[in-house]
């Protein structure tokens, strides 16, 4: 389970930013996981849990953003909404779709006291 990894290397980022801030505790992270990352996010909620534990993190919420997956068709040439990777275009139904959005993984912010 990759989400584990995941966790350990977001809460990394966490104790880094909010010892760099001064912060006592961090109250909630906030996520953004595009639609097309490859992340389960209820994995990532358990995960989560579990690396907090003894942390400047521990008892914080996570909260998820679930960004639509983005493509630009290079067969009609239109910005296009896709729900997976290698979806035809909704437009045209051309196969050369290009990801461009909707496949990261990154903190937006962080609650913290």
């Amino acid at each position: 389970m990759h989400e584990m990894a995941l966790c350990e290397s977001m809460i990394d980022i966490v104790e880094d930013q909010a010892r760099r801030e001064g912060a006592r505790r961090v109250l909630a992270v906030y996520l953004e996981v595009g639609a097309l990352a490859a992340v389960d996010a209820e994995s990532l909620r358990f995960c989560f849990d579990a690396v907090i534990r003894g942390t400047v993190a521990d008892g914080a919420r996570l909260e998820i953003d679930r960004p639509a997956g983005q493509g630009w068709c290079l067969g009609c040439d239109s910005q296009v909404s896709i729900g997976q990777r290698f979806d035809p275009c909704p437009l045209c139904g051309s196969n050369r779709v290009q990801v461009t959005g909707g496949d990261e993984m990154r903190i937006t912010e962080l609650e913290v006291e």
